[in-house]
C-alpha cells in the first residue's frame, strides 16, 4: 500500500526535531514514497531547502506547518489559554502564501511563548489549505481527553466552518503505550462516521530511524534544561516517532486502511510550485520617470567627469570601451535598478558623514560602481575584472557588499527602511548548529558529567573538525574512546546530534529589500536577540534561490577608527585629511610596515603577518595587496617565494612567454583569481565569462567539471599554438592557484584601508592611537596591547581626570602653546560604574563653566542623581579626582563627600538659590572636612586602576622587574614579538591577575591562572602537584616566575606550567645584586625629540656621575643604537625625570 508522511519535523523544530532536510527526503526516497510533508513547529525555516531537495530527488514536496491556534485573541497574553496544535498543508500557490502570512502574523502579532494565531485569522487565510487535527494537543484531542463534549462540538463546528469536510482530516497516531492516544483515536473514528470528516494516519516524525530515539531524547533534555537521569521529565522514549515505511504504517493502522489511503489523496491535491532562480528586484524611483538604464548612464557619465576630469566622449578609449561594455551587460541582465539602489544609500551615507569602505569583494572590479560612487577604487588603475563581479555568460545576482563605519551602519539601514518601507526591508536569520565541541559539552551536561571532564574531552577535538575526523585522526581521542566507556557514550551521543540546529540568530550583515511587502515572499519573525528587529525566517541560501535582492551591510570597526582619527586630527590641528586622495607612495607609511609597527593596522597586525612584512619590506601598494591575498591557509606557502622574487633572490621561471605579462607583478606566482582568468583568456582563448566558470569549477573540486574544463583549456591552448606538453604543465600550474587564489578586487580594497590606517598612524600617531583605543574601549586585552604600543611610540597614556577627560580617549592640547602634545587621556566612560549619563554631565558642566577648582566646587556643580556612592567611589579610585585632592584621603572619606552632596541638595530644596547664583564659587559657602587616611602605596594605586579601568595605566607593577629578569634568567615577554605564540618551551614572569579553580574528573583541583607583564596577558594551566607545592602562590597580585610548555590546542595560547617560584622583593634584590656590575641605561628617543631636548637630557645625566654607561636608541627611519661617553649613577629621581622628558617606556635600566 502507498503511504505519504504528512506530519514531519526536521531539526528546524528547534531542539525537538533531529533529522536534517536532506536526510528526511533521502529516507522518504528509500521507502519509495511519492511525496513528503514538512511541518515544523510554528515556522517555515526549512520550506525552500525542503522544496529544492525534494525536486532534486523526485519526491513531491508538501509545504506545511504545525501551527499554534489559540482560543482567545492572538493579542491576548493569558498563560491559562494553552494553544492547540494544528497541521496546515498548502495545496496551491495561494495556500503557500497564506502559510507565509499566518506564520508571520503568529510571530509578529501573536507571539506569547509560542507563535500563535486565532480562529478569526485562520478563517481569513484558509484558502488553499488542508488541516489535520494534530496530536494530543490538537483542538479535538484535548476536549476528548477532558471529556468536554461541548468544547469538542464547538471546535468541530469551527473547523468545518473554516475548512469544510473537504479540507479537514481527523488525525490518527499509533502510540501503543499511551492510553490517551487510543482514547482519542477511537473517538475520532466514531466522529468520522457521524460527521463525514475523513481520517488520516500520521506518525508525527521527530527523527528518522528508530535508533535515533536516544539522540532525540538528548535534544529534549537540552530544550527543557533537564538531565537524562531526571524522573518525570519530557521524553518520547517508549514510542516510535521515526520515519516508518509504508508497510510499518499499514501494520500500525490495519484497522483504519482509509486513513492510509487518504495520505495519498492529500498528496495528490498538494501542488505548490515556487518560482526559483528568477531575479526579483525592487524598483528604483528615478527623476522624471526615466528608465533605470538611462539614469544609470547619466550617473556614469557624471562620474567620468568627476573621477577623470573629462566627458565620456573625450575619455581615453580604454575607459570608453569598458564603460560601454559594462553598461551593455547591465542593460541585458536587467540589473540597473540594483546599481541605482546601492549607489543611493551609499551616497546618502557619505553625504551624512558615515565613512564608507573603498569597496568589498568583486564589486570593486566594476567601473560603473566606481563612477557612480558605490566603490572608491579605480578598476582600470588596479587592473580589476568586471567579469569576476558580473558574468554575462552565467547570469546570477551580482554581489555588492558594503562596508560602513560600524557606528553608522544602523543609520544607513534606517534610511533604507524609510525609503522602501519597513514592510519591505528585513535582516536575515541564521541558525546556530551544534559543532563538535559544542555537542560534546551539551551532551555531557544532560548526561550529568562534570564541566571540567566535558571541557577536557571537547578541547581534544581540533577547532572546526568533526567528531568523526577527530576519532579518525587524533590519537588522544581514539584512546579515550577505546578505553573510557563513559567517554564513548558521550562521543557517540554527541555524534548523533552534531550539526543539528540549536538556536536562531540574526545574520551579521545580510539585508533583504523587496519591491512589494516581504510577506509575499518570505515568512517573518522577530530577532531572538532584539525584539524590535524583524528578520526573514528564510536564511541566506533560500533568499538567493528566490531571486530576492540581498545586500550585505557590514559594520567595519576599522572605518570607525579612520573616521574618528580624521575627526580628532581636524579638531586638534585644523587639517582636514582626505583619505580618498592620500599619496600612495608615502615613505613614512611604508617604513612603519617595514619595521613591523603594525598594531592597529587593518589586516596587517597579526604576529605572522608582521613577521612577513619585516622580511618583505613593502614599498608599494601592490605589496600590500599581495600580502592581503597570500596570508591565508593554502597560498601562505608562496609568501617566501614572493619575497625572494621581490628582493631579487629568486628569478621567476615562466612555462610560456605569454605568462610573463600576467605574472610579472607577482614574481611568477598566480596570487589572484583574476590572473587565472587572464591566463585562460590569453592562452586558451576563453572569454572572461568562460574563465570565471573555470575558476568556480576548480574551486568546487567537482571531478566531472574539472575534467571538462581541463580538456577545454588544454585544447584551447593547443589551438593557440602552445605545445600539448606545455599546455598540460600550465594546467597543472594554475590548479592550486585557481583553488587558493584571492579576489584581487577585494584585496585591493582592503589593502587601501590598510594603507590609510598606516598613513594616519605614521603621520598623526597621537590622534590615531586615541581613535584606536576608543574603538576598543570594551576590550581590556586589546587596550593593554595598544597602551604598550603607544608607549613604544613615545606617547604618554594618562588616567582619567574630570578636568581633562572626555567620554572616550582624547588628545591633550598644551594650554600654553595650543599645540598637540604626545599625551592621550583616558575617557570617563572607561571607568567601571560610571555611566554615559554622568560622564556627559561632567563634560557639559566643565565646557559651560570652566575647570573644577576644588573638590567642593566639583560636588557643588555636579548635582545629578547618577553621582551616587558607586559612581563617586569609582571616579575616586580610578584617579579621576586626583587633580582636586589626594586619592587616599578621598577613598577614606567617601561618606563625608556624600553627606556634603546631601547638604547641598537639602539647601536647594529649601529654596536657597543664592548658593547657586554663581556656581563656580559655590564651594566658598561650604567646606569639606576630612579624616586623615593612610597614604596609598604605588601598588595599591595600580590595583585600583586595574579594578576600575581593566588595566594598569600610570605604571605597571611588573615593569621595573622586567628588564632585570630578562637579562638574568632569560624570560620572554608575553606578547612582544609574539614570544608566546612562537616558543614550545619558555620561561615567563608576571603578576597574577585572575585565578579560576576547577575540579578534574579524578576529583583533584587544578587552576586556570592569568598572568600579565607590561606587554600583555597569557593563561597558565596549573596542575595539582604545583598547587600543593606552592599553596600560597596562586593569588591575585602575586609576582610569579614560571616555566612551561606552549599549548594552543583550542587556538588560544596557554602555558602548561612545569615549575614556578614566587618573585619576592628579597629574591629580586638577590638577582639585582648578582647582576649589578652589568648595568646599562638605555634611552629610547622618541621621533619628535629635538636638539634642545637632547641638550636637556645630557645636562640632566651629567648631574648624576657614576660608572653605569648610557646608550641611546634613535628611531629615524631605521633603529640605531649609540653608546655615549656619559656614565651615571642610577637612582629613582633620575629615572622619573628622564621619563617625564622622554615618555613612558623610554627609560630602561638594564641589569
Amino acid at each position: 500500500m502507498s503511504f505519504v508522511h504528512l506530519h514531519t519535523h526536521s531539526h528546524y523544530s528547534l531542539l525537538d526535531g533531529l533529522g536534517n532536510v536532506p536526510a528526511l527526503v533521502a529516507a522518504a526516497k528509500k521507502h519509495k514514497m511519492s511525496a513528503l510533508a514538512l511541518t515544523d513547529h510554528g515556522v517555515l525555516y526549512g520550506a525552500i531547502e525542503f522544496y529544492q531537495e525534494c525536486l532534486k530527488h523526485g519526491v513531491k514536496p508538501i509545504i506545511g506547518v504545525e501551527a499554534y491556534l489559540t482560543d482567545g485573541s492572538m493579542t491576548d497574553q493569558d498563560r491559562s489559554i494553552k494553544p492547540y496544535h494544528l497541521i496546515l498543508l498548502a495545496t496551491s500557490a495561494v495556500g503557500y502564501h497564506n502559510l507565509l502570512f499566518l506564520t508571520t502574523e503568529a510571530h509578529l502579532t501573536g507571539f506569547y511563548y509560542k507563535p500563535r494565531f486565532d480562529w478569526e485569522t485562520l478563517k481569513k487565510h484558509r484558502e488553499g489549505l488542508i488541516a489535520l487535527t494534530g496530536c494530543l494537543n490538537g483542538p479535538l484531542a484535548r476536549p476528548i481527553l477532558a471529556r468536554d463534549e461541548k468544547k469538542l462540538e464547538a471546535n468541530i463546528a469551527r473547523l468545518v466552518d473554516i475548512f469544510t469536510t473537504d479540507n479537514l482530516y481527523l488525525e490518527l497516531q499509533h502510540r501503543p503505550t499511551m492510553p490517551e492516544q487510543s482514547t482519542v483515536n477511537e473517538r475520532l473514528k466514531r466522529l468520522s462516521q457521524t460527521s463525514g470528516i475523513p481520517l488520516v494516519a500520521t506518525n508525527d516524525i521527530h527523527y528518522i530511524d528508530t535508533e535515533d530515539a536516544s539522540a532525540h531524547d538528548v535534544l529534549l533534555c537540552l530544550q527543557t534544561k533537564s538531565h537524562l537521569s531526571d524522573k518525570n521529565r519530557m521524553s518520547y522514549l517508549g514510542e516510535n516517532y521515526s520515519l516508518l515505511s509504508a508497510a510499518e504504517m499499514a501494520e500500525n493502522f490495519r484497522d483504519a486502511p482509509e486513513a492510509l489511503v487518504n495520505t495519498e489523496r492529500i498528496a495528490e491535491r498538494c501542488n505548490v510550485e515556487i518560482t526559483l532562480g528568477k531575479i526579483n528586484l525592487p524598483y528604483f524611483e528615478t527623476p522624471d520617470g526615466k528608465s533605470g538604464d538611462r539614469y544609470l548612464q547619466e550617473l556614469a557619465d557624471a562620474g567620468v567627469l568627476r573621477r577623470y576630469g573629462c566627458t565620456t566622449a573625450d575619455a581615453p578609449r580604454e575607459l570608453r570601451e569598458r564603460l560601454s561594455y559594462e553598461l551593455d551587460v547591465i542593460r541585458k541582465t536587467g540589473f540597473a535598478d540594483y546599481f541605482l539602489i546601492v549607489q543611493d544609500f551609499v551616497n546618502w551615507a557619505r553625504t551624512n558623514g558615515i565613512m564608507v569602505g573603498p569597496g568589498r569583494g568583486s564589486a570593486a572590479g566594476s567601473l560603473v560602481s566606481y563612477l557612480i560612487g558605490i566603490t572608491n577604487i579605480d578598476p582600470l588603475h588596479y587592473e580589476l575584472l568586471f567579469e569576476r563581479f558580473l558574468n554575462p555568460e552565467r547570469i546570477s545576482m551580482p554581489d555588492i557588499d558594503m562596508d560602513f563605519a560600524d557606528t553608522g551602519r544602523d543609520k544607513v539601514l534606517k534610511y533604507v527602511e524609510e525609503k522602501y518601507g519597513k514592510d519591505r526591508v528585513a535582516q536575515i536569520i541564521t541558525f546556530g548548529t551544534m559543532a563538535a565541541r559544542a555537542a560534546v559539552r551539551d551532551v555531557g551536561r544532560v548526561m550529568g558529567l562534570s564541566y571540567g571532564y566535558c571541557d577536557r574531552v571537547a578541547k581534544m577535538i581540533p577547532p572546526f573538525a568533526s567528531l568523526d575526523e577527530a576519532l579518525q585522526k587524533i590519537d588522544e581521542v581514539k584512546t579515550l574512546y577505546a578505553e573510557d566507556a563513559e567517554a564513548r557514550r558521550l562521543l557517540d551521543l554527541a555524534r548523533s546530534v552534531e550539526g543539528v540546529a540549536r538556536h536562531t540568530s540574526t545574520h551579521a550583515c545580510a539585508v533583504i529589500i523587496t519591491k512589494d511587502p516581504l510577506v509575499q515572499h518570505v515568512p517573518l519573525q522577530f530577532s531572538s536577540s532584539d525584539p524590535d528587529t524583524i528578520i526573514s525566517q528564510y536564511s541566506m541560501y533560500p533568499v538567493d534561490a528566490l531571486g530576492l535582492l540581498k545586500i550585505d551591510f557590514l559594520g567595519l570597526k576599522n572605518l570607525t577608527i579612520l573616521q574618528t582619527a580624521v575627526e580628532i586630527i581636524e579638531a586638534t590641528t585644523g587639517t582636514a585629511v582626505d583619505l580618498e586622495h592620500l599619496p600612495l607612495d608615502d615613505p613614512e607609511s611604508f617604513r612603519l610596515l617595514q619595521h613591523g609597527d603594525t598594531t592597529g593596522i587593518f589586516q596587517l597586525e597579526s604576529d605572522g603577518m608582521t613577521r612577513y612584512l619585516k622580511k618583505l619590506r613593502p614599498n608599494t601598494i601592490e605589496d600590500i595587496i599581495a600580502m592581503v591575498s597570500l596570508y591565508r591557509p593554502g597560498p601562505m606557502e608562496f609568501i617566501d617565494d614572493y619575497i625572494a622574487g621581490k628582493q631579487g633572490r629568486r628569478t621567476p621561471k615562466y612555462l610560456h612567454p605569454m605568462l610573463e605579462k600576467i605574472l610579472k607583478k607577482t614574481y611568477g606566482i598566480a596570487v589572484y583569481q583574476e590572473q587565472v582568468l587572464q591566463i585562460a583568456r590569453d592562452l586558451a582563448g576563453f572569454t572572461y565569462g568562460e574563465a570565471d566558470i573555470l575558476r568556480k569549477a576548480v574551486g568546487k573540486k567537482i571531478k566531472k567539471l574539472l575534467v571538462e574544463q581541463s580538456e577545454k583549456m588544454i585544447k584551447g591552448m593547443i589551438a593557440n599554438g602552445i605545445e600539448q606538453r606545455t599546455a598540460e604543465k600550465i594546467w597543472e600550474f594554475i590548479l592550486p592557484f585557481a583553488r587558493y587564489g584571492f579576489n584581487r578586487s577585494h584585496a585591493a580594497s582592503y589593502a587601501l584601508i590598510a594603507y590609510q590606517t598606516a598613513y594616519l598612524k605614521s603621520h598623526y600617531p597621537t590622534q590615531f592611537m586615541a581613535a584606536l583605543m576608543t574603538a576598543d574601549l570594551d576590550n581590556a586585552d586589546k587596550i593593554v596591547k595598544q597602551v604598550h604600543e603607544s608607549e613604544k611610540m613615545g606617547l604618554v597614556i594618562l588616567p582619567p581626570d574630570v578636568n581633562e577627560s572626555f567620554s572616550t580617549f582624547s588628545v591633550i592640547i598644551d594650554p600654553a602653546t595650543q599645540k598637540i602634545t604626545n599625551k592621550i587621556r583616558f575617557g570617563l566612560n572607561a571607568i567601571k560604574n560610571v555611566g554615559e549619563h554622568i560622564s556627559k554631565e561632567i563634560i557639559h558642566e566643565r565646557k559651560k563653566n570652566g575647570r573644577f577648582e576644588s573638590l567642593e566646587n566639583f560636588l557643588s556643580r555636579i548635582q545629578d542623581k547618577d553621582l551616587n556612592k558607586k559612581s563617586l567611589e569609582s571616579l575616586v579610585k580610578a584617579g579621576a579626582l586626583d587633580s582636586l585632592a589626594d586619592r587616599a584621603t578621598l577613598i577614606g572619606n567617601i561618606e563625608a563627600m556624600l553627606q556634603f552632596n546631601k547638604k547641598i541638595q537639602e539647601q536647594v530644596k529649601r529654596g536657597q538659590e543664592d548658593l547657586f547664583a554663581d556656581l563656580p564659587l559655590a564651594h566658598k559657602h561650604m567646606k569639606l572636612k576630612f579624616d586623615p587616611a593612610p597614604a596609598l602605596t604605588t601598588m595599591q594605586k595600580l590595583i585600583l586602576e586595574k579594578e576600575l579601568l581593566g588595566l594598569y595605566i600610570s605604571d605597571h607593577p611588573f615593569k621595573k622587574y622586567h628588564a632585570l629578569l630578562t637579562d638574568t634568567v632569560n624570560i620572554a615577554s608575553i606578547t612582544v614579538d609574539g614570544a608566546v605564540k612562537d616558543a614550545n618551551h619558555l620561561m615567563l614572569a608576571g603578576i597574577i591577575t585572575a585565578v579560576q579553580k576547577i575540579i578534574t574528573k579524578s576529583g583533584k583541583p587544578m587552576l586556570f591562572v592569568t598572568i600579565e607583564d607590561s606587554t600583555g596577558t597569557v593563561e597558565l594551566l596549573v596542575f595539582p602537584r604545583l598547587m600543593e607545592q606552592y599553596p600560597s602562590l596562586w593569588h591575585e597580585n602575586t609576582l610569579v616566575r614560571v616555566t612551561g610548555r606552549l599549548s594552543d590546542k583550542d587556538g588560544v595560547p596557554k602555558i602548561l606550567v612545569e615549575s614556578a617560584e614566587p618573585l619576592s622583593e628579597q629574591r629580586l634584590t638577590e638577582l639585582r645584586a648578582s647582576n649589578g656590575a652589568h648595568q646599562k641605561l638605555w634611552l629610547n628617543l622618541p621621533h619628535a625629540c629635538t636638539k634642545d631636548d637632547l641638550r636637556q637630557v645630557k645636562h640632566l645625566l651629567e648631574q648624576y656621575p657614576g660608572s653605569t654607561p648610557v646608550y641611546l636608541i634613535m628611531s629615524n627611519g631605521s633603529e640605531r643604537k649609540i653608546k655615549t661617553t656619559i656614565r651615571i649613577t642610577p637612582n629613582e629621581d633620575l629615572e622619573q625625570t628622564l621619563t617625564r622628558l622622554l615618555g613612558k617606556n623610554s627609560v630602561q635600566l638594564q641589569q
